[in-house]
């Protein structure tokens, strides 16, 4: 070792910083093979990440013929492959994970297979009467996507989502959702340059902004329509995340020139989200109770943090938030969803590599991969959680393969922000 003290000395000194400089020489060419081979492993393992993920969607769409519309199965069985056991989730299609899978597709270069869920999506906005959470996984043959449903053995007869109490949730129209359906159509729009993809987004749009625009408290957009047992009402709270989404989904609209003051409608979902940011603490409070005004301060989500990152024109400040989830979030290898962690889950751990990868912090954004690409089950899909089970807000995620953690792990390893079209950082 230099004895960095001899360098009162001038004479010693010289010498001193000559030899300094000969061994970071001599270390930097050492290293450099090291260093490259790590870079080299890494962009193997993101691309390899890529690639399984891409093939185990498209490869869904293409086993169903022809070039119909389709919606995918959001999950697997607990086993890997395979329907689950539980019915509601037998042959449920949640919006949200297909329109993830759009936006995933497009980056792998799978246009084909995300136009077809694509269309699924066009029509449902088009036609139904409003959109809604979940529908019946397959090939779309009328004009709209068919709610979910399934048979019950027990009581012999089919029953849909809207009429049973555990598929409830699935025939709701949640703001966020509608925001995510119309972000993967402005996605097809900006690489198709076909306006009816745009139409179905600014459809979608219209109708948030009439149903959901809110005035109390702070503003913003609740939370749409809860729907149990054929009795639909109007979600009052509002979430944060939500309105994350839909200034995304505001300000993309805006730019495409689409008819309506979409920029009014950005800052008025960009003002709540701002008022959620705690700067105490330096992390967003969840959202707020029914009133509309009062901050939901527990628990605490991991994507309002990391979602909030990937907003163009994303306040520098906010970015403490990341700070708080490796300390109330973070498990072994990842995340969980909430600041109660017992296990990592996959998705949000996914989001974190990606919000890494976006502001620049690649070593993190690839120790994460390493820990994402461990969860590929059987059947191609990303197991939800690594744990059996861990604990979400009013709920619970299960070691089940997701179409949703599948689509998040191509976005964090091809680098694709989802609220902004391909290859752009800021409009």
């Amino acid at each position: 070792m230099i004895d960095l003290a001899a360098a009162r000395h001038d004479s010693t000194r010289r010498n001193g910083w000559i030899a300094i400089a000969a061994g970071l020489v001599f270390i930097a060419f050492a290293v450099l093979p090291l260093c490259a081979k790590a870079a080299a492993s890494t962009n193997t393992l993101a691309a390899t990440l890529a690639r399984t993920s891409c093939h185990a969607m498209a490869s869904r769409v293409d086993a169903i013929p022809g070039n119909t519309p389709v919606l995918l199965r959001s999950y697997d069985s607990l086993r890997g492959r395979g329907a689950p056991d539980l019915p509601p989730l037998h042959t449920a299609a949640f919006t949200y994970d297909n329109a993830l899978a759009v936006i995933a597709l497009l980056a792998c270069g799978k246009h084909a297979e995300a136009e077809r869920i694509g269309e699924a999506l066009r029509l449902a906005a088009m036609n139904d009467t409003r959109l809604r959470d979940a529908y019946r996984a397959g090939v779309v043959k009328g004009d709209r996507p068919l709610p979910n449903g399934w048979w019950d053995p027990a009581l012999k007869h089919w029953v849909d989502a809207a009429r049973d109490y555990s598929g409830a949730y699935q025939d709701g129209t949640s703001s966020g959702n509608v925001a995510w359906a119309a972000l993967a159509l402005l996605a097809l729009h900006d690489t198709t340059g076909e306006t009816r993809w745009r139409d179905a987004a600014r459809q979608l749009a219209e109708w948030v902004v009439v149903n959901a625009r809110d005035t109390r408290g702070a503003g913003g957009f609740d939370g749409g329509i809860e729907a149990y047992l054929l009795v639909p009402r109007k979600a009052s709270w509002k979430s944060t995340e939500h309105n994350i989404d839909l200034t995304a989904l505001f300000e993309w609209l805006a730019h495409t020139g689409a008819p309506g003051d979409w920029n009014a409608q950005a800052a008025h979902a960009r003002d709540f989200v701002n008022a959620q940011w705690d700067a105490g603490s330096g992390h967003f409070w969840m959202g707020t109770t029914a009133d509309g005004a009062t901050p939901l301060r527990t628990p605490s989500a991991l994507d309002v943090q990391l979602w909030a990152q990937l907003l163009p024109d994303a306040a520098q400040t906010w970015q403490r938030a990341l700070g708080w989830i490796e300390h109330a979030n973070a498990v072994q290898g990842g995340f969980d969803f909430t600041d109660v962690p017992d296990g990592l889950w996959t998705e949000g751990t996914a989001q974190a590599a990606l919000v890494y990868r976006w502001l620049g912090r690649d070593a993190d954004a690839d120790k994460l991969l390493v820990s994402i690409a461990k969860q590929v089950s059987p059947g191609g899909f990303l197991y939800a959680t690594r744990e059996p089970r861990i604990t979400a807000v009013y709920s619970y995620y299960y070691r089940q393969p997701h179409l949703g953690a599948t689509a998040w792990a191509v976005l964090a390893a091809l680098d694709r922000n989802p609220y902004l079209p391909a290859g752009r950082r800021h409009y």
